[in-house]
């Protein structure tokens, strides 16, 4: 290896490339052709009896006051919205993409699995919804350090719905 430190670099600048090629070339997969357009909560903000109304008003605040660098803000409205609708599985949905973007992403497995459980209990998740479920489990645990369960579920959540999960992540402003 030459000893000039511009040299070194670009040799590994060039190998690790290399290495993604192949990578990419071995891991592809055929691109789905059924994609949906996610659902973002303040859709759904209008539906289901008065408890349901109010506390998807309080997601959808909690989402802005995420979206705007105040998460422990947005993580008490949450909780808020829980105290006013504990089945609301939206709530769950937006405090687990809180967590899988925060500190400890480990936490938002929990809250994925109380949300799918609840859109179970209400005749399943929609097509519009699956994408985030999988994809919120696909960036925590990844986040997580356990990128070979993840990453095959952001790939999912990806070809699912893609202008959404093209960069592996959900923003609040894109579940408001």
């Amino acid at each position: 290896m030459s000893s000039r430190p511009g040299a070194a670099r670009s040799l590994l600048w060039v190998s690790m490339a290399a290495l993604l090629l192949g990578s990419a070339c071995t891991l592809s997969l055929p691109r789905s052709t059924r994609t949906v357009e996610a659902l973002r909560i303040s859709e759904v903000v209008d539906e289901g009896d008065p408890a349901r109304r109010a506390s998807n008003r309080l997601v959808v605040k909690g989402l802005d006051a995420d979206a705007a660098g105040a998460p422990e803000r947005a993580l008490g409205i949450y909780e808020e919205a829980l105290r006013v609708d504990a089945t609301n599985p939206y709530a769950y949905l937006a405090i687990a993409r809180h967590h899988a973007s925060g500190d400890d992403p480990s936490w938002a497995l929990s809250f994925l699995d109380k949300a799918d459980a609840l859109f179970r209990a209400d005749g399943g998740p929609s097509p519009r919804v699956q994408p985030h479920l999988v994809g919120l489990r696909g960036q925590a645990l990844y986040a997580s350090g356990r990128i070979d369960q993840g990453l095959p579920l952001l790939e999912e959540a990806w070809q699912t719905a893609p202008d959404v999960w093209t960069d592996g992540r959900l923003d609040a402003a894109e579940l408001r």
